[in-house]
């Protein structure tokens, strides 16, 4: 039933004029390749399964009890991992219900929030829930974000890094700068992709994370996610880094909505993942070089690439045709991510697959680019 003919005269203004973040579509077809919502083309760690079952089978019985609300074996595993105390450390039900606490806890205020103009869709969505204004700063012409455009008084600056959809990285020294200029707000680096990230061969992942300047600026936080480089999207895990202060503002929102986030078998899951280093670092190596074949497949292909450090590209089409080519993509059971908005419609979001989605997506390109070329 459609809104305009539902009842709506129970709901509260604040339902009735909220527009949901609409993600990426979740499609039932026979064969597809699905590249729009950035899942990780590998099965997570054979551990995860292994500590879901030992949950089910063993301590089944544990199930009719409440899990631990802090979560305190995952952050245990998580702080050694990140090199950090446990009290610099949450989790929460994905990193978006982890984002909303940050919301609520840190920009209920009267100077508002920056972010830039592209981003991550659902940070407009939070601010209008929440009521807190939103300025967005334009990205530059290249779609980079330039530290100087943020200089305005604000309660928080919340970046996507690497930014989404674009792929783009910003560095340490420009987060470093951020927060040193807005030493009073919350400076929220939202790293789900950062694991892919890579500046020189060998400097992946942790190197180039905002996690690292946690201790030396203490109004940064850093957001992440098991959904991308750990495979966990179905166990809806996310978490935060932070100095202990800002930590515990996170936990007293939390105890205040649900202070039974993760249940037991979420927990058990995401602690092995953590556990296995092994795994992890195999196959966020491969997600990259696939990328890195994906990109150099589509350039053949006369597209522009951004140079991405996720776990996807963002492409444009020679003739910036791209929600034509989405369109013919999905007659073929091909599924990749078009943003109908300003100054990014001519360009796909385009998920990084195995080596074989990958090329059955280059296989559709390249035969719809004869097609035209004979059309014409």
């Amino acid at each position: 039933m459609s809104e305009a003919k539902m009842d709506t005269r129970l709901w509260s203004s604040k339902a009735r004029n909220l527009s949901p973040y609409v993600p990426g579509e979740q499609p039932e077809h026979d064969n597809l390749c699905k590249l729009n919502t950035n899942e990780n083309p590998f099965p997570p760690s054979p551990k995860v399964a292994e500590a879901i079952a030992k949950v089910l089978v063993q301590q089944a019985d544990e199930l009719r009890l409440y899990p631990a609300p802090e979560s305190n074996e995952l952050r245990a595993a998580l702080a050694q991992s990140y090199d950090l105390d446990v009290n610099q450390v949450f989790v929460g039900n994905g990193s978006d219900e982890v984002l909303a606490l940050i919301f609520a806890s840190f920009f209920l205020k009267e100077r508002p929030l920056l972010s830039p103009d592209i981003g991550y869709s659902f940070y407009p969505v939070y601010a209008q829930t929440f009521g807190i204004e939103l300025i967005r700063i334009p990205l530059e012409e290249d779609f980079s974000i330039d530290p100087d455009t943020y200089r305005q008084p604000c309660s928080g600056i919340i970046i996507a890094n690497p930014n989404a959809p674009t792929g783009l990285l910003l560095s340490l020294a420009d987060i470093r700068k951020l927060a040193s200029e807005h030493s009073n707000a919350v400076i929220v680096i939202d790293e789900a992709y950062i694991d892919f990230a890579q500046i020189e061969e060998g400097d992946i992942g942790a190197q180039v994370s905002a996690v690292s300047l946690i201790n030396e600026c203490d109004n940064v936080i850093v957001t992440q996610t098991f959904s991308k480089s750990r495979s966990l999207a179905g166990l809806r895990v996310g978490m935060a880094f932070g100095n202990a202060s800002l930590i515990e503002a996170l936990t007293r929102m939390k105890n205040s909505f649900n202070s039974y986030p993760l249940d037991k078998l979420a927990q058990a899951g995401a602690t092995a993942s953590v556990l296995d280093h092994e795994y992890f670092e195999q196959t966020r190596q491969q997600v990259i070089d696939l990328r890195t074949a994906l990109t150099a497949d589509l350039t053949e292909l006369d597209y522009k690439v951004l140079p991405s450090h996720a776990n996807f590209v963002f492409a444009r089409p020679k003739d910036g045709e791209a929600r034509e080519v989405a369109s013919t993509l999905r007659e073929q059971g091909i599924i990749v991510r078009h943003f109908d908005k300003p100054r990014i419609a001519e360009y796909l979001r385009i998920t990084i697959g195995t080596a074989e989605q990958n090329q059955r997506l280059i296989d559709a390109l390249k035969e719809l680019q004869t097609s035209a070329e004979t059309a014409e």
